[in-house]
Protein backbone atom coordinates (compact mmCIF):
# COMPACT_ATOMS: atom_id res chain seq x y z
CA UNK A 1 0.00 0.00 0.00
CA UNK A 2 1.37 3.58 -1.02
CA UNK A 3 1.85 6.09 1.51
CA UNK A 4 -1.41 8.16 0.03
CA UNK A 5 -3.98 5.28 0.46
CA UNK A 6 -2.43 4.21 3.75
CA UNK A 7 -2.94 7.88 5.13
CA UNK A 8 -6.78 7.31 4.05
CA UNK A 9 -6.82 3.50 5.32
CA UNK A 10 -5.72 5.20 8.72
CA UNK A 11 -7.83 8.15 8.35
CA UNK A 12 -10.87 5.61 7.76
CA UNK A 13 -9.65 3.44 11.18
CA UNK A 14 -9.69 6.65 13.07
CA UNK A 15 -12.74 8.79 11.82
CA UNK A 16 -9.76 12.06 12.23
CA UNK A 17 -8.72 14.05 9.30
CA UNK A 18 -6.07 16.60 9.13
CA UNK A 19 -7.42 18.98 6.37
CA UNK A 20 -7.55 22.27 7.15
CA UNK A 21 -10.77 23.19 5.88
CA UNK A 22 -10.35 26.60 4.29
CA UNK A 23 -11.53 24.24 0.83
CA UNK A 24 -14.42 22.32 1.11
CA UNK A 25 -14.20 19.25 -1.29
CA UNK A 26 -16.47 16.98 -2.57
CA UNK A 27 -16.23 13.74 -3.89
CA UNK A 28 -18.05 13.14 -7.59
CA UNK A 29 -19.87 9.95 -7.61
CA UNK A 30 -20.05 8.52 -10.62
CA UNK A 31 -16.22 9.11 -11.42
CA UNK A 32 -15.21 6.54 -8.70
CA UNK A 33 -18.92 4.10 -9.43
CA UNK A 34 -18.18 3.81 -13.31
CA UNK A 35 -14.42 2.39 -13.27
CA UNK A 36 -11.93 0.51 -11.26
CA UNK A 37 -12.98 -0.68 -8.01
CA UNK A 38 -16.40 0.70 -8.62
CA UNK A 39 -17.29 2.02 -5.51
CA UNK A 40 -20.59 1.50 -3.87
CA UNK A 41 -22.51 5.04 -2.63
CA UNK A 42 -21.67 3.85 0.98
CA UNK A 43 -18.18 3.04 0.07
CA UNK A 44 -18.10 6.39 -1.95
CA UNK A 45 -19.41 8.36 1.40
CA UNK A 46 -17.20 6.43 3.70
CA UNK A 47 -14.01 7.19 1.82
CA UNK A 48 -15.08 11.00 1.38
CA UNK A 49 -15.60 11.15 5.47
CA UNK A 50 -12.41 9.58 6.47
CA UNK A 51 -10.44 12.24 3.86
CA UNK A 52 -12.29 15.32 5.38
CA UNK A 53 -14.41 15.88 2.44
CA UNK A 54 -17.69 17.21 3.20
CA UNK A 55 -19.56 15.80 0.40
CA UNK A 56 -20.31 13.16 -2.11
CA UNK A 57 -22.11 14.55 -5.32
CA UNK A 58 -23.76 14.14 -8.62
CA UNK A 59 -25.56 11.16 -7.09
CA UNK A 60 -29.30 10.16 -7.41
CA UNK A 61 -31.57 11.25 -4.54
CA UNK A 62 -32.28 7.46 -3.25
CA UNK A 63 -28.55 7.86 -2.33
CA UNK A 64 -29.20 10.76 -0.36
CA UNK A 65 -29.98 8.67 2.93
CA UNK A 66 -26.86 7.39 2.71
CA UNK A 67 -25.04 10.54 2.52
CA UNK A 68 -26.95 11.79 5.37
CA UNK A 69 -25.96 8.25 7.62
CA UNK A 70 -22.69 9.67 7.02
CA UNK A 71 -23.39 13.32 7.94
CA UNK A 72 -22.30 14.26 4.05
CA UNK A 73 -24.23 16.54 1.69
CA UNK A 74 -24.50 16.29 -1.95
CA UNK A 75 -23.06 19.18 -2.73
CA UNK A 76 -24.51 19.24 -6.11
CA UNK A 77 -27.33 17.39 -7.59
CA UNK A 78 -27.89 16.05 -10.57
CA UNK A 79 -30.65 17.71 -12.99
CA UNK A 80 -32.73 14.82 -13.23
CA UNK A 81 -32.73 13.80 -16.78
CA UNK A 82 -32.24 10.50 -18.52
CA UNK A 83 -29.43 9.32 -20.29
CA UNK A 84 -26.53 12.16 -20.96
CA UNK A 85 -28.05 15.20 -19.37
CA UNK A 86 -25.57 17.81 -20.99
CA UNK A 87 -27.17 16.48 -24.27
CA UNK A 88 -30.71 18.03 -23.90
CA UNK A 89 -30.35 22.03 -22.38
CA UNK A 90 -31.97 25.12 -21.93
CA UNK A 91 -30.25 26.37 -25.52
CA UNK A 92 -33.59 24.32 -27.58
CA UNK A 93 -36.98 25.28 -26.51
CA UNK A 94 -38.06 22.13 -27.81
CA UNK A 95 -36.55 20.39 -24.81
CA UNK A 96 -37.79 22.85 -22.23
CA UNK A 97 -41.08 21.52 -20.77
CA UNK A 98 -38.55 18.11 -20.07
CA UNK A 99 -35.87 19.88 -18.79
CA UNK A 100 -37.41 22.37 -16.53
CA UNK A 101 -39.65 19.17 -15.05
CA UNK A 102 -37.21 17.30 -14.49
CA UNK A 103 -35.24 20.17 -12.64
CA UNK A 104 -38.45 21.17 -10.83
CA UNK A 105 -38.45 17.86 -9.08
CA UNK A 106 -34.55 17.96 -8.05
CA UNK A 107 -34.58 21.17 -6.47
CA UNK A 108 -37.73 20.09 -4.35
CA UNK A 109 -35.84 17.21 -3.59
CA UNK A 110 -32.91 19.18 -2.68
CA UNK A 111 -35.07 21.67 -0.41
CA UNK A 112 -36.23 18.36 1.25
CA UNK A 113 -33.04 17.18 2.23
CA UNK A 114 -31.21 21.05 2.64
CA UNK A 115 -28.43 20.47 -0.18
CA UNK A 116 -27.61 23.46 -1.94
CA UNK A 117 -27.86 23.63 -5.54
CA UNK A 118 -28.53 21.57 -9.06
CA UNK A 119 -26.55 21.12 -12.01
CA UNK A 120 -27.92 22.71 -15.58
CA UNK A 121 -26.40 22.69 -19.17
CA UNK A 122 -26.86 24.63 -22.22
CA UNK A 123 -27.29 21.64 -24.51
CA UNK A 124 -25.76 20.89 -28.06
CA UNK A 125 -26.13 23.33 -30.14
CA UNK A 126 -27.97 20.71 -32.87
CA UNK A 127 -31.60 21.51 -33.51
CA UNK A 128 -31.94 17.88 -32.85
CA UNK A 129 -30.15 17.45 -30.01
CA UNK A 130 -28.38 14.00 -30.89
CA UNK A 131 -28.06 14.96 -34.64
CA UNK A 132 -25.55 17.55 -35.91
CA UNK A 133 -27.33 17.33 -39.46
CA UNK A 134 -30.13 18.96 -37.99
CA UNK A 135 -29.03 22.34 -38.14
CA UNK A 136 -27.64 24.47 -35.90
CA UNK A 137 -28.57 27.03 -33.20
CA UNK A 138 -26.84 30.26 -33.42
CA UNK A 139 -24.69 31.21 -30.32
CA UNK A 140 -26.96 34.44 -29.60
CA UNK A 141 -30.39 32.02 -29.83
CA UNK A 142 -28.97 29.73 -27.79
CA UNK A 143 -27.82 32.24 -24.97
CA UNK A 144 -31.69 33.62 -25.21
CA UNK A 145 -33.00 30.69 -25.27
CA UNK A 146 -31.16 29.52 -22.25
CA UNK A 147 -32.35 32.80 -20.38
CA UNK A 148 -35.27 32.51 -21.32
CA UNK A 149 -35.83 29.16 -19.84
CA UNK A 150 -33.68 29.49 -16.49
CA UNK A 151 -36.02 32.52 -15.95
CA UNK A 152 -39.69 29.98 -16.24
CA UNK A 153 -37.06 28.48 -12.97
CA UNK A 154 -35.41 30.49 -11.28
CA UNK A 155 -38.35 32.00 -9.40
CA UNK A 156 -38.90 28.31 -7.70
CA UNK A 157 -34.93 28.02 -7.00
CA UNK A 158 -35.20 31.44 -5.20
CA UNK A 159 -38.34 30.26 -3.05
CA UNK A 160 -36.58 26.55 -2.37
CA UNK A 161 -32.97 28.09 -1.19
CA UNK A 162 -31.32 25.67 -3.92
CA UNK A 163 -28.80 27.59 -6.41
CA UNK A 164 -28.79 26.45 -9.86
CA UNK A 165 -25.57 25.92 -11.08
CA UNK A 166 -24.67 26.06 -15.26
CA UNK A 167 -21.89 24.01 -16.17
CA UNK A 168 -19.08 25.09 -18.78
CA UNK A 169 -18.29 21.96 -20.81
CA UNK A 170 -15.10 21.38 -23.46
CA UNK A 171 -15.73 20.08 -26.74
CA UNK A 172 -12.79 19.92 -28.28
CA UNK A 173 -11.93 16.38 -26.77
CA UNK A 174 -13.68 13.71 -28.60
CA UNK A 175 -11.61 10.49 -27.20
CA UNK A 176 -14.20 9.53 -24.32
CA UNK A 177 -18.04 10.56 -24.00
CA UNK A 178 -17.00 12.49 -20.44
CA UNK A 179 -13.37 13.51 -21.39
CA UNK A 180 -14.90 15.76 -23.88
CA UNK A 181 -18.38 16.88 -25.43
CA UNK A 182 -17.78 17.79 -28.91
CA UNK A 183 -21.24 19.72 -29.96
CA UNK A 184 -21.81 21.95 -26.56
CA UNK A 185 -23.00 25.15 -27.02
CA UNK A 186 -21.78 26.61 -23.57
CA UNK A 187 -17.82 25.59 -24.08
CA UNK A 188 -16.94 29.23 -23.87
CA UNK A 189 -17.10 30.24 -19.93
CA UNK A 190 -17.18 34.10 -20.95
CA UNK A 191 -20.13 32.91 -22.42
CA UNK A 192 -22.01 31.01 -19.80
CA UNK A 193 -21.50 33.61 -17.20
CA UNK A 194 -22.82 35.99 -19.64
CA UNK A 195 -26.12 33.98 -19.61
CA UNK A 196 -25.92 33.79 -15.74
CA UNK A 197 -25.87 37.48 -15.36
CA UNK A 198 -28.94 37.93 -17.46
CA UNK A 199 -30.80 35.51 -15.75
CA UNK A 200 -29.83 38.06 -12.92
CA UNK A 201 -30.81 35.89 -9.21
CA UNK A 202 -28.22 35.36 -6.37
CA UNK A 203 -29.21 31.41 -6.89
CA UNK A 204 -28.18 31.26 -10.36
CA UNK A 205 -24.44 30.32 -11.15
CA UNK A 206 -21.83 28.94 -12.59
CA UNK A 207 -19.95 25.61 -12.14
CA UNK A 208 -16.34 26.67 -12.82
CA UNK A 209 -14.87 23.45 -14.09
CA UNK A 210 -11.10 23.70 -14.39
CA UNK A 211 -10.11 20.96 -16.68
CA UNK A 212 -12.92 22.15 -18.70
CA UNK A 213 -11.74 26.06 -18.46
CA UNK A 214 -8.42 24.70 -18.99
CA UNK A 215 -9.14 23.22 -22.27
CA UNK A 216 -10.95 25.73 -23.89
CA UNK A 217 -10.00 29.06 -22.00
CA UNK A 218 -6.92 28.65 -19.83
CA UNK A 219 -5.62 31.81 -18.15
CA UNK A 220 -7.42 29.67 -15.08
CA UNK A 221 -6.16 32.18 -11.76
CA UNK A 222 -7.25 35.33 -13.86
CA UNK A 223 -10.88 33.83 -14.91
CA UNK A 224 -11.55 33.26 -11.39
CA UNK A 225 -11.03 37.05 -10.32
CA UNK A 226 -13.28 37.90 -13.44
CA UNK A 227 -15.85 35.25 -12.76
CA UNK A 228 -15.49 35.13 -8.58
CA UNK A 229 -19.15 36.95 -8.81
CA UNK A 230 -20.91 34.20 -10.64
CA UNK A 231 -19.10 31.10 -9.60
CA UNK A 232 -21.48 28.68 -7.42
CA UNK A 233 -19.33 25.52 -8.14
CA UNK A 234 -16.16 23.76 -8.82
CA UNK A 235 -14.88 20.82 -10.44
CA UNK A 236 -11.12 19.78 -10.59
CA UNK A 237 -9.48 17.32 -12.86
CA UNK A 238 -5.96 16.43 -14.52
CA UNK A 239 -5.21 17.51 -18.21
CA UNK A 240 -4.86 16.48 -20.43
CA UNK A 241 -7.25 12.82 -20.18
CA UNK A 242 -9.22 13.94 -17.25
CA UNK A 243 -6.93 11.88 -15.28
CA UNK A 244 -5.38 12.15 -11.48
CA UNK A 245 -4.02 15.80 -9.85
CA UNK A 246 -0.23 14.66 -10.30
CA UNK A 247 2.68 15.39 -12.34
CA UNK A 248 1.10 13.74 -15.29
CA UNK A 249 -0.63 17.24 -16.18
CA UNK A 250 -0.87 20.55 -16.43
CA UNK A 251 -2.72 22.38 -14.22
CA UNK A 252 -1.32 23.08 -11.04
CA UNK A 253 -3.73 23.06 -8.55
CA UNK A 254 -2.58 24.70 -5.26
CA UNK A 255 -2.17 28.44 -6.10
CA UNK A 256 -5.67 27.78 -7.96
CA UNK A 257 -7.11 26.76 -4.81
CA UNK A 258 -5.31 29.67 -2.92
CA UNK A 259 -7.07 32.01 -5.34
CA UNK A 260 -10.43 30.70 -4.69
CA UNK A 261 -9.86 31.16 -0.42
CA UNK A 262 -8.23 34.85 -1.97
CA UNK A 263 -11.20 35.68 -3.55
CA UNK A 264 -13.30 34.65 -0.39
CA UNK A 265 -15.48 31.23 -2.48
CA UNK A 266 -17.66 29.48 0.44
CA UNK A 267 -18.70 26.72 -2.44
CA UNK A 268 -17.90 23.12 -2.75
CA UNK A 269 -14.83 21.82 -4.47
CA UNK A 270 -15.88 18.37 -6.47
CA UNK A 271 -12.77 16.30 -7.74
CA UNK A 272 -13.84 14.88 -10.79
CA UNK A 273 -11.25 13.17 -12.37
CA UNK A 274 -11.60 9.56 -13.99
CA UNK A 275 -9.31 6.73 -11.88
CA UNK A 276 -6.41 5.08 -13.63
CA UNK A 277 -4.88 3.24 -10.89
CA UNK A 278 -5.85 2.63 -7.55
CA UNK A 279 -8.85 5.02 -6.50
CA UNK A 280 -8.46 5.83 -3.00
CA UNK A 281 -4.92 6.80 -3.30
CA UNK A 282 -5.50 8.65 -6.09
CA UNK A 283 -8.28 10.45 -4.19
CA UNK A 284 -6.30 11.08 -1.05
CA UNK A 285 -3.77 12.41 -3.08
CA UNK A 286 -5.78 14.72 -4.60
CA UNK A 287 -7.41 15.86 -1.15
CA UNK A 288 -3.87 16.75 -0.04
CA UNK A 289 -3.13 18.50 -3.29
CA UNK A 290 -6.08 20.92 -2.79
CA UNK A 291 -5.70 21.39 1.13
CA UNK A 292 -4.61 24.93 1.13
Amino acid sequence: MNSNAALAADQAKTGKSSVKGNIKQSVVFWCFNVAGDKWDIDTTARHAKALGCKSVELCEPEHWPTLKKHELTCAIAPNGMPGAPFIRGFNNPKYHDEVIAATTAVIDKCAEFGFPSVIAFTGFKFRTAEDPNSGEISAEEGADNCVKGLKKIIGHAEKKKVTICLEHLNSRDGSHPMKGHPGYQGDDVDYCAEIIRRVGSERMKLLFDIYHVQIMNGDVIRRIEQLKDVIGHVHTAGNPGRGELDDNQEINYPPIMRKLVEVGYQGYVGQEFIPTRDPLAGLTAAVKLCDV
